[in-house]
């Protein structure tokens, strides 16, 4: 990542970036200029026909972000005195392969666009931002969150970007209190006259002890609401719970979690994960993980995902990926292998593969 403070000019650079955007410099202020990178070649035996749910044949096809999204974001602190600070957040997914947009509601900056003060009491933001819920996901996935093998396709799959990218959010994050540390998030849904559509909350509870770390995190959310004119779905109305935790040995860490996506009427998800990452070399990191998925609506439809990954750093801020995973579906089950150009799977087993480059700054 690269920081640039205002006295060298950094108005001028964001105003190149995104228009008419003001900045005012004060001594103790800064804003860093961030980004992520990242474009792969995915292969998949099997591929979803949209028109009738069967396989249309093998793929093999350009992706952006086959390890992770392709983004660019500005993150600003100004000092505000007695141990507080105001801070934001602006940060938009990008498509490599045609320079759109991407990993995001659909909008600019679709992935975060919040405002907010931290200091000895806690972080309040608002605005755009990811639920606790999505995070303890994050925190807790077997894979580390990759695009392709992780809980990353399956909680979109599930319930596309909602919890994910929450619109007209309010958060409160705690100080870590005897290694307890809680968040909650209420989100509004914008529609006057109606209080209800779109009206999202989450709450989540960390604990961490050394190397030992368990989350624990609720998700309820209804449809409606201003962000449903996004255009990826955000509101889809759907509960969820999950807990998970890991554990780090030296250069090895183990993860497990439990997810369960809820959506009334149509199916009642639980995602049982476990997985370890382990660096070889202090450049060299090797992944594995799987997954195995049942709707208790109906447990002739399951499926089980399992893959493995290898990431070698060309630099700090450069590695290469590479990837392989195996998924099979049963019933109605429909798990795919990859957020991007696999999202969606077709019955029996499917293997598939990418090989690509991240590079960060």
């Amino acid at each position: 990542m690269v920081s640039i403070h205002p006295r060298k000019g950094i108005a001028a650079l964001i105003g190149v970036l995104v228009g008419s955007f003001g900045v005012t410099a004060h001594a103790q202020s800064s804003v860093t200029l961030y980004g992520i990178l990242d474009t792969g070649l995915l292969y998949t035996s099997k591929t979803l026909d949209p028109a009738t749910g069967r396989n249309a044949g093998h793929q093999f096809s350009f992706i952006s972000g086959g390890f992770g999204p392709s983004l660019w974001g500005l993150r600003g602190t100004e000092d505000l005195g007695g141990g507080v600070q105001a801070i934001f957040a602006l940060e938009s997914g990008i498509d490599m392969a045609n320079g759109g947009l991407n990993d995001s509601n659909g909008n600019l900056f679709g992935r975060q666009a919040w405002v907010g003060v931290t200091g000895g009491f806690g972080t309040v933001k608002a605005g755009l931002q990811y639920s606790p819920f999505a995070l303890s996901i994050i925190a807790t996935d077997p894979r580390n969150t990759s695009s392709f093998g992780s809980g990353v396709p399956l909680y979109i799959g599930n319930v596309f970007v909602t919890g994910v990218f929450n619109a007209n959010a309010v958060s409160y994050t705690s100080p870590t209190i005897g290694g307890f540390q809680g968040t909650a998030l209420f989100a509004l849904g914008g529609t006057p006259g109606s209080f209800q559509a779109g009206r999202q909350y989450s709450a989540s509870l960390d604990y961490r002890a050394g190397p030992f770390m368990l989350s624990a995190a609720m998700y309820s959310g209804n449809a409606g609401g201003t962000a449903a004119s996004t255009p990826i779905p955000s509101t889809v109305a759907f509960t969820g719970r999950t807990l998970g935790a890991s554990y780090q040995l030296g250069d090895l860490t183990m993860k497990l979690n439990f997810v369960n996506y809820k959506v009334a009427g149509s199916f009642d998800n639980r995602v049982y994960g476990a997985g370890a990452s382990y660096y070889v070399t202090p450049a060299t990191n090797v992944t594995a993980g799987a997954w195995y998925t049942s709707d208790g609506n109906d447990t002739a439809s399951h499926s089980i995902m399992a893959s493995a990954g290898l990431t070698y750093n060309l630099s700090k801020a450069t590695l290469l990926y590479g990837q392989v995973g195996f998924v099979n579906n049963h019933g109605k089950m429909n798990t795919g292998l990859s957020l991007h150009g696999a999202l969606f799977g077709v019955q029996g087993s499917t293997v598939g593969a990418d090989i690509g480059i991240r590079h960060t700054f």
